[in-house]
């Protein structure tokens, strides 16, 4: 489960505090599927970057499955996020010189495993997100969906139990971010947990729930865990 508690975040620009958060507590169950919505600066992706470890915060506290995150440092820390998160943007951050087999594998040069053993897993995850033809293409020669397919297929190669999508359908036209939608709700069902930001509305009425941020502040909630409404 991931708990918030008071997360307060404060960038600080030409000596003026500029609060990215305050105050925000939530919680997101194990295997929800939730959106985060809110007008441009309202926090979201910040939000977001600090669930995944991928940035700090000022004050209060954050724990995942009962793991006191802000007690975690350096390696610590990096091992912990690369364990625990799988991420997907809006512009796929895929290496352009890299194969789509080689950009999928990238994550799991960091852990010591036999070549053989990476292409493998790399092999079965580009199958399941149907990319499996495509291994030897690189991005450039790849659609918006299949370059996100790919970006999917690296966020789950790890086998990580959390998926951070930032504006995953953003960069795509309507049918094919539905079909990542799908996609992602595919794998919620298999027992991910998936938080997306999101501007779309009909992106975010898909999932369990809603979360949205005004002014760095959480305005409320919409829906409820399980409904997928």
């Amino acid at each position: 489960m991931i708990l918030l508690k008071n997360i307060t975040k404060i960038y600080n620009k030409n000596s003026n505090d500029i609060p990215a958060l305050q105050n925000i507590s939530l919680e997101i169950q194990d295997g929800e599927m939730v959106s985060v919505m809110g007008a441009s600066g309202s926090g979201k992706t910040t939000l977001l970057n600090i669930i995944g470890c991928m940035d700090n915060w000022d004050k209060g506290e954050y724990f995942l499955n009962g793991k006191n995150v802000g007690a975690l440092k350096n390696g610590k820390l990096d091992r912990f996020r690369s364990k625990n998160f799988g991420f997907i943007f809006q512009q796929f951050a895929l290496l352009k010189d890299y194969t789509v087999r080689e950009n999928v594998e990238l994550p799991l040069r960091a852990v010591s495993m036999p070549k053989k053993k990476r292409t493998e897993i790399v092999m079965d995850i580009l199958a399941k997100v149907g990319m499996e033809q495509y291994a030897d293409k690189i991005p450039a020669k790849l659609s918006g969906g299949q370059q996100q397919r790919c970006a999917i297929a690296r966020a789950l190669v790890t086998e990580a139990p959390i998926i951070l999508a930032d504006e995953p359908t953003g960069a795509l036209d309507s049918v094919t971010g539905r079909e990542i939608l799908d996609l992602l709700m595919q794998l919620n069902d298999l027992g991910k947990t998936i938080v997306i930001v999101t501007h779309d509305e009909s992106i975010a009425k898909q999932t369990s729930r809603i979360i949205y941020l005004k002014d760095g502040k959480v305005e409320g909630c919409c829906g409820e865990v399980g409904t997928g409404k």
